[in-house]
């Protein structure tokens, strides 16, 4: 069993949500579907292993100060493939 990452919500009201995750070696978020589209920046270097529901995973190395975004619907449990990575995603409701 893998150790839980930290997630602190820093806002939530009407329009969006932000939290930061941080994680250490080995740390997961556990399995969730994202429920609204959604904006992730790399506040340090992020070397992410993503698990996906049909058994396949993929590394996605993302360099600090990276943003991406990604639409509702996604579902996936992202594991620390390094020794730590935080990141702050902004969910818009």
């Amino acid at each position: 069993m893998r150790p839980a990452c930290t997630a602190t919500t820093l806002i939530d009201d009407a329009r969006v949500r932000v939290t930061r995750f941080d994680f250490t070696e080995g740390a997961e978020t556990g399995w969730h579907r994202h429920g609204h589209d959604y904006v992730i920046t790399a506040l340090t270097d992020c070397p992410m292993l993503v698990e996906f529901p049909d058994g396949t995973s993929r590394h996605a190395p993302i360099p600090a100060g990276t943003v991406y975004r990604r639409d509702e619907g996604v579902e996936h449990n992202v594991v620390c493939d390094g020794p730590a990575m935080s990141f702050v995603e902004v969910e818009l409701k």
